[in-house]
């Protein structure tokens, strides 16, 4: 089985920690963006929109692939020019979707454009600080990441309000999670001057898929206990989160 990062499409074996993480973010986010219909930004194969009940949802996604047998409204399209009227939606919810463009500025417009007056956004991306290394996007997939302070300014250009939130894992999670940065750091090492950087991203992103289907696809029965328990929701150290979240409300209207 081939995959890559940007597809959670099964949660089989060590891919499960990566599976309940992306479940647990629309878990703690269904709490968060109050009543009315959702807008799921670039909702992949759509594997946690139940957990969105009793709104209904509609998902959308530059792949059609991806959307196909989802049993719910989908449209094929691009999240930064949304085929929406103006207060469409009752919420939004982009769970790491934002981070694949490299104009995210236009899809937090869209967003708001489509979102109801009185209606709320969520968007969880992952932490830049925790994701994979500060000084560097390492993930071929990614054109830019965020920490707390950046998620909000990014926000704040199309929403009136913006709260800050993160995603935090529990300990077992973690002592996974930090021996995949000890790999990870290992690779790294043996590339000291960074030539990987001048790799077309295509072929970055081959061998990054490549890479990251021999690590999970070995045998760990730590990761197969993992579950969308160990996940929550804080306030407090946001440096250290998982997934940073803002949620936000008093979409700004773009003028004329």
């Amino acid at each position: 089985m081939t995959v890559t990062v940007e597809r959670v499409t099964t949660s089989r074996g060590g891919f499960n920690p990566t599976w309940q993480r992306h479940v647990a973010a629309y878990s703690l986010c269904a709490d968060l963006l109050g009543d009315g219909r959702v807008l799921d930004l670039g909702c992949g194969i759509g594997h946690s929109y139940e957990r969105l009940a009793p709104r209904t949802s509609v998902g959308l996604d530059a792949d059609a692939g991806a959307l196909a047998g989802q049993r719910r409204e989908t449209v094929v399209a691009d999240m930064r020019a949304l085929p929406f009227p103006d207060g469409h939606f009752g919420a939004v919810l982009s769970v790491h979707s934002v981070e694949h463009v490299p104009d995210p500025d236009r899809v937090l417009c869209e967003a708001a454009r489509v979102l109801e007056t009185g209606g709320r956004a969520a968007f969880v991306t992952p932490n830049r600080l925790t994701f994979g290394r500060p000084d560097e996007i390492i993930d071929p997939y990614h054109h830019v990441e965020y920490d707390s302070d950046q998620l909000r300014a990014l926000c704040a250009g199309a929403f009136e309000g913006v709260e800050i939130r993160g995603i935090f894992g529990s300990e077992r999670y973690l002592e996974l999670l930090a021996e995949q940065r000890h790999k990870l750091d290992a690779l790294l090492s043996r590339d000291p001057l960074r030539l990987r950087r001048l790799l077309p991203r295509s072929l970055r992103q081959r061998l990054y898929d490549r890479r990251l289907t021999a690590e999970r696809l070995r045998s760990d029965p730590r990761a197969e206990t993992i579950a969308v328990e160990d996940f929550r929701l804080g306030v407090q150290g946001l440096e250290a989160c998982l997934d940073v979240v803002a949620v936000c409300s008093g979409p700004r209207r773009a003028e004329g």
